[in-house]
């Protein structure tokens, strides 16, 4: 344990396969080994759902450090699907307020505009009232392709 955390190559994250055994002998080690951890984009866990209750606090740390927590398992490929997320803190990625792999992965190329009080003509056509591109959208709250019937009113608190 005393070479694991006293040399921090030993924690970079490593693609392809690879082994690193740390011997310990106390509960407090595994922490500690846990909070010297940079951004990887995951952990893996192999033990019982006992040992998951006795150790919550190494999973409310390895939360802080991980894009993905795996349990009894290995990290082998990614699925596109809406619960994939596969990125993780800085260094395992750029930004890690997003994913690289799963539906949510377009966000990775969005920043949010917000135009206010402006007339309908000076909008963006997928923000006209009439959608005249058809683009699904949210209006109040739920999703639709539908035009906005009446013009909005801006309420703005003083």
């Amino acid at each position: 344990m005393k070479s694991f955390l006293n040399d921090p190559e030993l924690s970079e994250e490593i693609f392809g396969p690879s082994t690193l055994l740390v011997r310990h002998s106390r509960r407090e080690d595994v922490l500690d080994a846990a909070r010297t951890l940079e951004g990887h984009l995951t952990a893996t866990i192999h033990g019982t759902e006992q040992d998951l209750r006795d150790f919550s606090d190494l999973i409310s740390i390895l939360e802080t450090k991980v894009g993905r927590l795996i349990f009894n398992g290995f990290p082998t490929g990614v699925e596109v699907s809406h619960a994939m997320v596969h990125g993780g803190p800085f260094p395992a990625t750029s930004d890690g307020r997003s994913t690289s792999v799963g539906t949510q992965a377009i966000y990775r190329f969005c920043r949010p505009v917000c135009y206010q009080g402006f007339p309908d003509e000076a909008l963006p056509e997928e923000l006209k009232d009439d959608n005249p591109l058809g683009v699904w959208r949210m209006v109040d709250g739920e999703m639709t392709r539908e035009a906005i019937g009446q013009p909005r009113k801006l309420n703005v608190a003083g």
